[in-house]
């Protein structure tokens, strides 16, 4: 079953600390979190304002080139930051130990994961960024809870 979840329209950078509080309160039931948008949405973007937020200290970076990044949170224990954008076939994505990652009960935050169908659990949170112009996102949220048939 798909909960429709939260819709946020006109956002601007400054609305971002807001809708990762509203995020990482969702961290407790909804590990696993998919982020949807074209290159240049704001994922990135999105996902080191929310690990801001659950606690993370250290200096965040996208993962494009590691594909995973590992945080220390506090009060979430580690979180895992995912970048598919470069991988070639879900194989690869599988020989990193996604599986593992996901479902290790830490927070993990999935860019491109139209990648990897196969590997999305059941139960996960779905965001998608789209640009309404150059400063201005829609960024909606919906929650799947693993009864639903078609995941992706």
């Amino acid at each position: 079953m798909i909960n429709e979840g939260m819709v946020f329209r006109s956002v601007t950078l400054s609305d971002l600390k807001a809708i990762a509080q509203r995020v990482v309160k969702e961290l407790v039931e909804f590990r696993v979190w998919l982020f949807y948008g074209e290159m240049g949405s704001g994922k990135t973007t999105l996902i080191k304002e929310i690990c801001r937020e659950a606690g993370v200290a250290e200096v965040m970076s996208s993962p494009t080139f590691s594909i995973v990044n590992e945080y220390e949170t506090a009060g979430h224990g580690q979180a895992f930051h995912f970048d598919f954008y470069r991988i070639k076939s879900e194989e690869e994505a599988y020989d990193i130990g996604t599986d593992e990652y996901f479902y290790s009960g830490s927070p993990c935050f999935v860019e491109w994961p139209d990648k990897i169908p196969s590997l999305i659990p059941p139960k996960y949170a779905s965001v998608d960024l789209q640009v309404e112009n150059n400063e201005k996102r829609t960024i909606a949220i919906s929650f799947h809870d693993g009864k639903e048939e078609n995941r992706i």
